[in-house]
């Protein structure tokens, strides 16, 4: 998908994609409806020029990053330091200073969907850590309740805890915040 307020520049990409043998699958002449032309559209990647970021494009942009990820590269004339961190903050995978040249822009967008991807990787790997510790930690306070509710030694009371996730086919984690749920209504 791209946007660009310059009607000249637009055609200059669309012709380079096209090129490069990409399908653009929608066009935008500013960034006002840019959430909805993605949740309409889908597109695999945005390519965004612009002058300078405004704070509700990047707060857009941010909201595409959030709820429907997807490579997003900016092409602006602007080169501040805190302009390119709020972009990326916003979840831009590739920020171009002084604009797009059509020879350069299948290298960009190569770099952006590669970072795309490194994020993404990084980002699931993060929350399934974090989900395995909660997991782990809950799983020792459910193991403390048996014990002190039940006089259970350590082993029996995991042991416990895994014959019931078997029996449930669940995660042993969400049967001990289930059972530390219903200890603490107790």
């Amino acid at each position: 998908m791209l946007v660009d307020d310059n009607q000249d520049r637009m055609r200059q990409l669309d012709a380079a994609l096209s090129a490069g043998g990409h399908q653009v699958v929608g066009r935008l002449l500013d960034t006002d409806d840019i959430l909805g032309a993605v949740d309409h559209l889908h597109p695999d990647i945005v390519l965004i020029d612009v002058d300078s970021p405004s704070r509700d494009t990047l707060e857009s942009l941010g909201q595409i990053s959030r709820d429907r990820p997807r490579p997003i590269v900016l092409f602006a004339q602007n080169s501040d330091s805190e302009t390119i961190r709020r972009a990326m903050r916003a979840g831009v995978s590739a920020y171009v200073v002084d604009g797009m040249t059509p020879g350069r822009l299948q290298p960009v967008i190569e770099v952006a969907i590669a970072r795309f991807q490194e994020f993404q990787g990084l980002k699931q790997e993060l929350a399934s850590t974090k989900l395995k510790l909660a997991d782990r930690r809950d799983v020792e306070k459910a193991k403390g309740l048996l014990m002190k509710r039940k006089g259970l030694d350590e082993n029996t009371a995991y042991e416990t805890l895994r014959r019931m996730a078997m029996d449930r086919n669940i995660r042993l984690g969400e049967v001990a915040r289930s059972l530390i749920a219903a200890a603490e209504l107790l």
